[in-house]
């Protein structure tokens, strides 16, 4: 199941691979562009987990769950800021994240075969939080994480994947938000 929360019209086009979509999709619930917030209320989180990481039917999200999932977005925008930027993530956002895997109980465990796998302990929504988490842990060690980036325009803040050979995308959109940048430059000189 996908989510549903429309892509901007200039957002399209910047998916990410289908393992680290998921979170692509999670911190694209702030459209800053569209004003709008997908995690505003319970419901709109239930909508915004299902359609991404999973939740179980059961698991009933409260008000509280909300706020976590907003601050968890808010860590995961400073990360991909650092891919675009360079520099390292405000430690506020390092502690929320370190709150959130400790919650889920995030921690690697093997699979029958052998394999090692960054995994949650806990169900419902932390355990939800968890698995983006691991998606994060498992995009870093496999080199993808670098290219998933937040558009540098103010009025934008969009999450992209940077598909260029060198890595070197700046804008979610040049014709969008590249452009808007380069007129504010123009009329600055």
């Amino acid at each position: 199941m996908a989510v549903t929360f429309p892509d901007g019209g200039h957002h399209d086009g910047f998916c990410a691979p289908a393992a680290l979509e998921p979170v692509r999709v999670f911190v694209n619930t702030l459209d800053l562009d569209a004003g709008t917030d997908g995690l505003t209320d319970p419901d709109g989180l239930v909508e915004a987990l299902r359609g991404t990481v999973g939740l179980a039917a059961e698991a009933v999200p409260t008000a509280a769950d909300v706020q976590a999932a907003r601050a968890l977005r808010d860590a995961l925008r400073a990360l991909l800021a650092c891919n675009h930027d360079g520099g390292t993530p405000d430690p506020s956002a390092v502690r929320v994240l370190n709150a959130t895997a400790a919650d889920a109980d995030l921690g690697v465990r093997f699979a029958p075969e052998g394999r090692s796998v960054v995994a949650c302990g806990v169900p419902g929504v932390r355990g939800a939080f968890g698995r983006l988490l691991a998606i994060v842990a498992a995009a870093q060690a496999d080199g993808t994480w670098t290219r998933l980036k937040i558009c540098p325009a103010d009025d934008c803040g969009w999450a992209f994947y940077d598909v260029s050979r060198n890595r070197s995308r700046r804008w979610c959109s040049m014709e969008v938000c590249g452009n808007r940048a380069k007129v504010r430059a123009y009329r600055d000189r």
